[in-house]
């Protein structure tokens, strides 16, 4: 029986893959003009990072994050029956979100020195929840994320969002199909006291709130404005919102993002209920949405402030916001909006061989064309011509040239226009012909040098 992936999780075929390589060009271009470097960090880190930066409390955290034990580790917690005799640097877990492991390398490589300008950095790559698989939601999959580290300004939360509403635009969403939610969720000054009356108002209801949201408000209240239950959406609808509780720090600092943004022509709804789903954040969070996507899928990305991660991991105090975008919520959204486009491989021109007699000779017009940085192929299955052309036309080339042991004996080619149909016949010592039929590029004569001896090539092997 054949094995199929795991559950939750998917193959990027070659028309996924290329689109998740697009995406990852593109935002390797726009990051980098906003002066954000790229990093990577290993797939899993220390189980500690991941709790206490992100939260015990948090279901990516309690529920979600996958556990990593080398064969020896878990053959000694199954004998044990729990983990309690492995040492700290022996539980690990695969990564559920980029932040934290980012920050973990920014303390511990010094990336923020005293009085240096902000570490701005960005990833991408695959993370890892044990989330139940549904439509644009998967046990593994794949995030562009950025992070800065160093600044407390209003307007690096201004920069960070406007960076990834243009990432989406570039990538085929309509500004018209997103939705851009944003809020603060206070500090260390004024969100205690907000955070207990949540509490409150949680436990006033408690007979109509689910298990989890009565459990939520003794861990974290505020993660009941996230609850999916009518009935507990319901009671979180009268319950008292961040933003008449700010301390004047606070809402300074978010009125200032407002003003950024409106002076950029960004558009956006405030929404006092948006709250994110990790326990890091401070002050702005903020998320996008597909409006021409299910509600159920429709974040396609978000981020926010987190001011005390870099503590909370270890390290000195460090101010930090970031995002982080999903691939497979994106394509949705791109699909949606009728903005995938054509992702078929597409070659510049496809070398045609009549007969056995010129495969040498095309093979070394293969070689020359990839050394001028042409995208070009020819058959290896010994095909005929026309099984060739089909094959050409399927892979999107746009010519063909073809070689057959009469014209290469005459030091030509025929090239075929697969728009047109329309053949003419080119010398193959006219390298910049063949060039400019394959891709419209101009190069030196002397890259395709080695053509001169093909027809006397073709010849011998006639002969023989």
């Amino acid at each position: 029986m054949p094995y199929n992936c795991p559950e939750g999780t998917a193959d990027l075929l070659p028309a996924s893959a290329r689109l998740w390589q697009r995406a990852v060009s593109t935002a390797t271009k726009l990051f980098s003009s906003y002066g954000y470097e790229p990093i990577e960090t290993p797939l899993f880190e220390l189980t500690e990072v991941f709790t206490r930066g992100i939260g015990e409390a948090t279901d990516v955290v309690n529920k979600e994050m996958f556990v990593v034990r080398s064969g020896e580790n878990y053959k000694r917690a199954l004998a044990a029956g729990n983990d309690d005799g492995l040492k700290s640097k022996q539980r690990l877990a695969l990564r559920p979100e980029g932040t934290a492991g980012t920050v973990r390398a920014v303390v511990q490589h010094n990336l923020v020195e005293q009085g240096s300008a902000p570490a701005k950095l960005f990833y991408y790559g695959p993370m890892f929840r044990a989330e139940r698989p549904q439509k644009g939601r998967l046990r593994e999959f794949h995030q562009i994320g950025a992070e800065c580290l160093g600044s407390t300004e209003p307007s690096a939360d201004a920069e960070m969002i406007i960076m990834l509403m243009r990432f989406y635009e570039k990538m085929g969403v309509p500004r018209s199909d997103m939705r851009l939610l944003i809020n603060s969720m206070g500090d260390d000054e004024c969100r205690p006291a907000y955070r207990e009356m949540v509490r409150r108002h949680i436990l006033d209801h408690a007979d109509e709130m689910c298990e989890d949201c009565q459990r939520r408000a003794e861990t974290n209240p505020l993660r009941a404005f996230d609850c999916k239950k009518d009935a507990c959406k319901h009671v979180m609808e009268s319950a008292p919102i961040i933003t008449d509780h700010l301390c004047d720090d606070c809402r300074s600092h978010y009125e200032a993002v407002k003003k950024h943004l409106d002076a950029a022509g960004i558009e956006y709804i405030e929404d006092p209920t948006l709250v994110r789903g990790l326990d890091y954040y401070t002050r702005t969070v903020f998320e996008i949405q597909s409006t021409a996507i299910d509600a159920a899928q429709s974040a396609i990305g978000g981020g926010g402030r987190y001011d005390k991660l870099a503590e909370t991991v270890g390290g000195r105090p460090t101010p930090g916001l970031g995002f982080a975008l999903g691939f497979e919520r994106m394509v949705l959204a791109l699909e949606a909006a009728g903005a995938l486009g054509n992702t078929g491989r597409r070659i510049d021109g496809y070398i045609a061989c009549v007969n056995d007699s010129v495969r040498g000779a095309a093979f070394e017009l293969l070689c020359a064309a990839r050394d001028a940085g042409l995208t070009v192929d020819m058959d290896h299955q010994g095909k005929s011509l026309k099984a060739q052309f089909k094959i050409a036309d399927r892979l999107g080339a746009s010519t063909v040239v073809i070689l057959g042991p009469d014209e290469l004996a005459e030091g030509k080619a025929r090239v075929r226009d697969m728009g047109t149909h329309a053949e003419s016949l080119v010398d193959l010592d006219s390298v910049k012909k063949i060039l400019l039929q394959f891709n419209g590029l101009e190069v030196d004569d002397d890259t395709f040098s080695n053509l001169s001896g093909m027809a006397s090539a073709a010849d011998g092997d006639k002969e023989l």
